[in-house]
């Protein structure tokens, strides 16, 4: 069924926030035009859905085809794995399924594409010549995580008891352009800088473990907030001086900026051999000869961490 150059984009079904699409519009009026000799599609099948990104009427403005049937297609393709029903006999199927990692909640879906004989493709495991990922989380991953965690983060601390400008930033898939939310985040930055922070959660840390693109991305976000960054190693002297403030200046003050730290292996580990300083290359081929202390030196005064 793979090479009969139908192909089919699945409804997502995961996540009720899911806009996302493997194929947009204009991809599949590429695939189509090019015609099947160049491309190896002749059709492209699409499920219906109210919640997607594009809109069913754009697919058929390139050709596709609406329809909640695909059983004519021999590739199906996703974001998210699909429900169990969606997995259809001998068909070729590509989504991230996580379930390489023999992920217990997604076990039944790996045991129905063997039991109806389909193919995985796995976009998770797709690498190329080097063995380097070819699709991986990237920049938007980043972009779009920290603003959900802002929004987050505001729940969680009203549930604490504490108001914070947080409240007023919606997820991510609320907005309608990378702009618009970048433009809330820009809001919630200058209330902060106006009206500041409840004392009882402050300082606010928050803690980068990561340099790569999903890092980069969140850190985008963050720097739209007035911060100011701390070395790890000056992590006890900014909290010293949070406990030296007087019972009332702690009751009374307000912190109008949030604290950002970016924090590196050697911020995580020490060699066994007190004498031996972190070397990168030796902790990556023995990293047996290190013991951790992030727990000790970084966790404790972050109040959040990511990538």
């Amino acid at each position: 069924m793979l090479g009969n150059g139908v192909v089919g984009i699945l409804s997502e079904s995961t996540n009720k926030w899911e806009r996302r699409v493997p194929l947009t519009p204009s991809h599949c009026a590429r695939l189509l035009h090019n015609g099947r000799g160049k491309s190896g599609v002749a059709r492209i099948i699409v499920q219906p859905s109210t919640k997607r990104i594009h809109h069913d009427a754009l697919y058929e403005d390139v050709g596709c085809e609406i329809s909640d049937d695909l059983s004519e297609c021999g590739l199906i393709l996703g974001i998210k794995q699909p429900k169990l029903e969606m997995i259809l006999p001998g068909r070729a199927y590509a989504f991230f399924s996580h379930t390489h990692k023999a992920q217990k909640e997604n076990m039944p879906l790996l045991d129905k594409i063997l039991a109806e004989r389909a193919s995985l493709f796995d976009y998770e495991l797709i690498v190329g010549d080097h063995g380097k990922r070819l699709l991986a989380f990237g920049k938007f991953a980043g972009l779009a995580g920290m603003i959900d965690f802002l929004h987050g983060l505001g729940q969680r601390y009203l549930n604490l008891g504490y108001s914070t400008p947080f409240l007023s930033l919606g997820a991510s898939y609320m907005y309608s352009s990378l702009a618009a939310a970048k433009a809330a985040v820009i809001s919630v930055g200058e209330e902060i800088a106006t009206v500041g922070l409840p004392s009882g959660i402050c300082p606010l840390v928050f803690v980068f473990t990561g340099s790569g693109n999903v890092s980069h991305g969140a850190q985008e976000i963050f720097n739209l907030l007035p911060h100011t960054s701390v070395d790890p190693s000056r992590l006890p002297e900014l909290f010293g001086m949070a406990r030296d403030l007087t019972q009332s200046a702690r009751a009374s003050k307000r912190y109008f900026q949030v604290y950002g730290c970016n924090v590196t292996c050697q911020d995580m580990v020490e060699h066994n051999d007190p004498a031996k300083v972190f070397d990168k290359a030796d902790y990556y081929a023995h990293p047996e000869h290190y013991k951790p202390i992030f727990h000790e030196k970084i966790a404790p005064y972050a109040s959040v961490i990511g990538q």
